[in-house]
């Protein structure tokens, strides 16, 4: 799951940077469910996310301080804090602990119903807005593909079921405040520059995790020294292509692209995912499972298509 910016659209962007930053958020953000899984193998997910965000907030930050941007003011990070922790320590952190629960691939595919929760608050709480009929078949239809994926072929066992349900909470829970993020950010007050902004919402959510890591997890700050090589590579790459690369090219498209096609992604990303998962990490989906796929993807192209 990636952070929001305010959408204006430039006319008639290069095409090949278009695409070029359209395939970085397909692949790069498709990647991030495996390597999620790696980082956090051996390692606690929390302290592992909190270190993430940490180290890319710093980076960012740093960055925009080092070209001229100007401090941000206590206004503008308050804002970022609290979009920060619902994107961030919320709905990120949902997502890395539901992985524990749950394949990759099952994860992505739940996390790309984001438009669902994103169209019934922006229905019935922010904007008031009746969605299109096409966009309300499509939450029927994304709902019934949430029904196949939590109960496919009946979990082979009741320990089965029960992690299903548990990962499948986490990453529902987490789609809800990433929801609420996404909508609340454009009504609050954000630093103007895109890094400054992302930065402060890295540094600030990753902090909470670290705090709350600390509480619940047999973790100490400096439990990064311990961690396996493939979880401090995971994490690297998290840091550098995930937070990073990742989200300048959503920034970018957030700025140049139609938004229906930046909306892809929603239903790219979870391919992307259950193909690397099942290539890299022996996951093995069932029929009932792929079936939920199918059905889940289907809806979130009608609310994509819906979308007045």
């Amino acid at each position: 799951m990636q952070v929001t910016v305010p959408v204006s659209v430039a006319p008639a962007p290069n095409r090949a940077t278009l695409w070029s930053a359209l395939l970085s958020v397909y692949f790069l953000w498709g990647s991030t469910y495996l390597f999620i899984h790696f980082m956090t193998e051996r390692m606690p997910p929390l302290y592992m996310a909190s270190m993430r965000y940490i180290i890319a907030g710093a980076l960012l930050y740093g960055y925009a301080r080092l070209t001229g941007t100007p401090r941000a003011t206590r206004l503008e990070w308050r804002s970022a804090a609290i979009v920060g922790v619902l994107l961030l320590t919320v709905a990120n952190g949902c997502l890395t602990v539901a992985l524990q629960y749950i394949p990759t691939g099952v994860a992505a595919l739940l996390g790309g119903l984001l438009p669902v929760f994103l169209l019934t608050l922006n229905w019935v709480s922010f904007a008031k807005k009746r969605p299109s009929n096409l966009a309300l078949i499509g939450l029927v239809v994304g709902l019934a593909g949430i029904y196949f994926l939590i109960k496919p072929d009946k979990m082979q066992t009741e320990n089965g079921l029960h992690n299903n349900l548990i990962g499948a909470g986490l990453v529902t829970f987490g789609n809800f405040a990433w929801a609420i993020g996404t909508l609340l950010a454009p009504r609050v007050t954000l630093p103007k520059v895109g890094t400054m902004s992302t930065g402060i919402q890295m540094l600030v959510g990753g902090l909470v995790l670290l705090v709350i890591s600390l509480f619940t997890e047999p973790v100490t700050p400096w439990s990064i020294l311990d961690a396996p090589p493939k979880a401090i590579g995971a994490m690297t790459y998290l840091v550098i292509f995930g937070s990073i690369i990742g989200f300048s090219s959503y920034a970018w498209l957030a700025r140049n692209a139609p938004p229906q096609l930046l909306a892809t992604y929603a239903f790219v990303n979870p391919v992307v995912a259950m193909m690397l998962g099942v290539m890299f990490a022996g996951e093995v989906f069932s029929s009932q499972s792929l079936i939920g796929a199918l059905v889940a993807l289907a809806g979130v192209v009608l609310i994509t298509l819906g979308r007045k």
